[in-house]
């Protein structure tokens, strides 16, 4: 039985005097799931999060999260979601441990304990109680995540939260939110023009290019049996395998021929028992990056 979406967004525009920075967009975001919004700068991902937690008006369309519109029951629709939009804001003379406790004075419900758990989920214990003004720019955004969330949201919005993070620390966000995900079943919605991180961190991505949705990928498909994909079969004479296997073609040294997870196992059968000699066998998935050539046109991601 297939869950309801986690949001809905219906019919959504945002238009400024004469120009369109959203249009028409319509997506849902399906529970317990890193769901990445992938596009340009300047694409309008940044303006549907707004729209997601009430920072800018919708000017057509509606948004509803958890089932309650954004537009007619906002307190409803925003009780069940963590976010941060562009950067954290934290009081910086304060502890992060303090930050955390003046914040969870505004959710009812918020314990010493759910504080002291959120704080070991994103791996900030041992720094906790210095002061943020100390923290790197990967701590406060660490800060950030265990501030949003505190009250257990069903839904996290992370506007572009890999900004200005060096390696290691976008690695270490990136666990952190699919551990999050896996383990308390959080919906991550997170926003991002690094295609190469979108790719690593998410389940499902939707492309967005000049405020308009052009495409959304399940990047964990080819994970599935039943499902159609291009497997490469690094053969010693691939001239003759290619002979003996319909709608295959050949790729360097390996043949290469669209199965089901299923069928791998019998053409490698065949083509051993037609002496041919199997090296290797791999999937060849196209990357993100191809996939968004691919709708886009070969457009500029930023």
């Amino acid at each position: 039985m297939q869950q309801e979406p986690v949001v809905r967004i219906q019919g959504v525009s945002k238009i400024i005097s004469s120009r369109t920075l959203v249009s028409d967009l319509t997506l849902d975001i399906p529970p317990g799931q890193v769901f990445g919004f992938l596009g340009p700068n300047g694409a309008g991902k940044t303006t549907t999060i707004r729209m997601m937690v009430g920072l800018m008006s919708i000017s057509k369309g509606d948004i509803f999260i958890s089932g309650h519109s954004v537009k007619d029951e906002f307190e409803k629709a925003v009780a069940n979601v963590g976010a941060i939009v562009e950067n954290p804001e934290m009081y910086k003379f304060l502890s992060g441990y303090h930050n955390l406790v003046h914040f969870a004075r505004m959710s009812p419900g918020v314990t010493k304990e759910r504080i002291d758990e959120a704080v070991a989920r994103v791996g900030l214990t041992a720094r906790i109680h210095d002061r943020v003004k100390t923290y790197s720019l990967g701590m406060r955004q660490r800060l950030g995540v265990a501030q949003a969330i505190l009250h257990r949201p069903k839904l996290l919005i992370l506007d572009e939260p890999t900004n200005g993070l060096d390696p290691q620390g976008i690695r270490e966000l990136r666990d952190y939110l699919r551990q999050l995900s896996r383990e308390e079943g959080t919906t991550v919605f997170v926003s991002s023009h690094l295609l190469s991180e979108m790719e690593l961190m998410c389940d499902t991505v939707a492309i967005i290019q000049n405020g308009k949705l052009v495409d959304v990928r399940n990047l964990r498909a080819e994970a599935e049996a039943d499902a159609m994909a291009e497997i490469a079969f690094e053969v010693d004479d691939v001239q003759r395998a290619v002979m003996l296997v319909d709608g295959a073609v050949v790729q360097g040294q390996a043949l290469v021929v669209r199965l089901t997870r299923e069928q791998i196992p019998a053409l490698n059968a065949k083509l051993v028992g037609e002496g041919i000699h199997v090296y290797g066998i791999r999937h060849v998935a196209a990357t993100l990056e191809d996939q968004f050539l691919q709708v886009t046109g070969g457009g500029g991601i930023g």
